[in-house]
């Protein structure tokens, strides 16, 4: 049996903030979308409120019209801004009573090469079971898999798509969720954690840790999914303090399902910090899992990494111990990760990626094959 984790990035649709060549630019974005979603709760909005109100509408590019370049400002009972002839713009409404209305992320169209290269990199790994990271919902999951996947629009001869796909909506509202998709195993249980909260009452799970179960020769195999907080934006000291509370659940979720007798378990995802991390050390220094990295049957080819240009390990795959004793081989799959001309020692790339806009990910597909 082979599983493998891939963060694809989106399959058709993605927050346009996220598609930018500068990141810079993207990150101002989210930061602002970010702060100004949490602002518009107050029950009371403060002169301060108000001032960082505007500040943050102008990043977004919402202070002259309520649709802009990545947001659009959904009101549809009362007024949050007042606009005035001589442009001007003034915030009318004294706190959250005051008007209903959010903000929305603008989404833009994934380049249809970059969604062929995806399949192209999922069908040369030929998985049994596929947890996938940064998909938009079940819809799309289903669409790639029967109009691409099943189409032929892959490497591989014979076209094939999965039997089975889910995906639970988790707590990011960028569209980017963690699904699964199963060869020929049905999914007979799953659990959703987004509703787990910390210490200040706020979700744990950035998105979620999804459990899918299957059972394969009559035993249950338990997938856990997991996308944690990105360094990408907010402050350092306060991504890796909510990485390292999802870790901790997620090390606490394992160690129940343990005691309730699962023997087969596998955590899996994008981490989003590299295994010497402090953040990370509740999964991966205080459990008994092990990282797939860590057989000498497992191959890394021309990087010991997953993200970027390779020298970055933040996608894993962890199994519990009778798991990773049925390891018969692992590795990375990263064709569809755009390496750029100037890479020193260069892995192949696939022969349809020929532009940065044309990868299918900046992640690295990994894989495990078990025998069970």
């Amino acid at each position: 049996m082979k599983i493998a984790s891939f963060n694809v990035e989106n399959m058709f649709r993605r927050a346009t903030a996220l598609n930018q060549e500068n990141w810079q630019k993207g990150k101002a974005v989210l930061e602002a979308y970010s702060a100004a979603t949490e602002l518009f709760q107050e029950d009371v909005y403060s002169d301060a409120d108000v001032e960082k109100i505007l500040e943050l509408l102008g990043t977004l590019g919402l202070l002259k019209d309520d649709e802009g370049e990545f947001a659009v400002l959904r009101k549809p009972r009362g007024q949050l801004l007042s606009r005035h002839r001589n442009g001007s713009v003034e915030v009318i409404a004294k706190g959250r009573g005051d008007w209903i209305g959010w903000l929305e992320l603008k989404r833009e169209a994934v380049d249809e090469v970059a969604t062929r290269n995806t399949a192209a990199v999922i069908a040369d790994l030929d998985p049994d079971l596929l947890a996938v990271v940064e998909a938009e919902d079940r819809p799309a999951l289903e669409r790639f898999n029967e109009n691409v996947l099943k189409l032929g629009f892959a490497r591989k001869k014979d076209a094939w798509s999965f039997g089975h796909t889910m995906l639970i909506d988790g707590n990011d509202e960028r569209g980017i969720d963690v699904g699964l998709f199963t060869k020929d195993l049905p999914i007979v249980a799953m659990h959703s954690h987004v509703d787990d909260l910390g210490t200040g009452g706020d979700p744990i799970f950035s998105r979620d840790c999804a459990e899918y179960q299957v059972e394969v020769g009559g035993e249950p195999l338990l997938l856990m999914v997991n996308h944690f907080k990105s360094k990408g934006y907010g402050k350092p000291s306060e991504s890796d303090k909510r990485r390292r509370a999802q870790a901790k659940r997620v090390a606490e979720i394992y160690a129940r399902r343990r005691e309730e007798g699962m023997k087969r378990i596998v955590v899996l995802g994008d981490f989003n910090d590299t295994p010497d991390s402090p953040p990370l050390k509740p999964l991966l220094g205080e459990t008994d899992l092990k990282d797939v990295s860590a057989s000498p049957k497992f191959e890394w080819g021309e990087r010991q990494g997953t993200y970027g240009t390779g020298n970055e390990k933040i996608d894993y795959i962890l199994l519990s111990p009778q798991l990773f004793k049925a390891i018969k081989a692992g590795g990375i799959n990263r064709s569809g990760v755009w390496h750029g001309p100037r890479t020193k020692d260069p892995w192949e790339m696939l022969p349809t990626l020929t532009k940065e806009f044309e990868a299918a990910s900046d992640h690295a597909a990994v894989w495990v094959e078990l025998d069970l």
